[in-house]
């Protein structure tokens, strides 16, 4: 093969600041879900943030709100992967769109585990809360696009770190203000959401890397 090998989903740049930031969530993910393991209500950090009603927004910003949380849904999220996927596709950047579809899936999954181990709820015992998936896979999705945006740019580590970061709080932010105006989820759950994002996509990522340069010595 004399064509050019394709840069890795996790830039080498970026594997020790996203290590790092990756044990930080961890940690997070970990002592919110047992703080709240088994609780139905808003905590006091939780009331902090906001005194959860069933209707905290109003129009016009309730359909924003509705619009930000059907991209979380079955639906929107499936137009959103196959839109990066393209994108990635079109850029040559196959690995990059494996990214997109292991990290979002492998975020999803964690997070559903995680809302059955936990336990917690909200507005009825079948509703588990903890952590938010629509903030779980936002995030994720994010994390893959600005990952890819990352290596193709070539930045720094400190810019790349900073666009990472920056677009998953961006991305965290807008989908978790949506499941909580919304009283979908505590301010703690899109938390929870968040973190487990930041731990998945970049092991994903790293994970797909090994693979694929494995896959390509054997070829030589």
């Amino acid at each position: 093969m004399t064509g050019r090998p394709e840069p890795p989903v996790l830039p080498p740049v970026l594997r020790a600041p996203l290590a790092l930031i990756a044990a930080l969530a961890t940690l997070t993910v970990v002592v919110l879900g047992v703080l709240y393991a088994g609780h139905s209500q808003s905590g006091r950090v939780d009331r902090w943030v906001v005194q959860p009603t069933a209707d905290s927004v109003r129009p016009p910003w309730r359909r924003v709100a509705l619009a930000t949380d059907f991209l979380g849904e079955p639906a929107g999220s499936a137009i959103l992967i196959v839109v990066a996927v393209t994108v990635c596709l079109s850029l040559r950047r196959p690995r990059a769109a494996v990214l997109v579809v292991a990290g979002v899936g492998v975020t999803v999954v964690t997070g559903t585990l995680l809302k059955s181990l936990v336990g917690r709820t909200i507005h009825g015992a079948d509703n588990l809360s903890y952590p938010s998936g629509h903030t779980a896979f936002f995030t994720a999705l994010a994390l893959a696009v600005a990952l890819l945006a990352t290596g193709g740019l070539g930045l720094t580590r400190a810019a790349g770190t900073s666009l990472v970061l920056g677009a998953a709080l961006v991305a965290g932010a807008a989908m978790g203000w949506s499941q909580v105006a919304l009283s979908a989820h505590y301010p703690t759950d899109v938390l929870g959401g968040w973190c487990t994002a930041l731990v998945v996509v970049p092991a994903t990522a790293w994970l797909i890397d090994r693979v694929a340069d494995v896959g390509r010595r054997e070829r030589r």
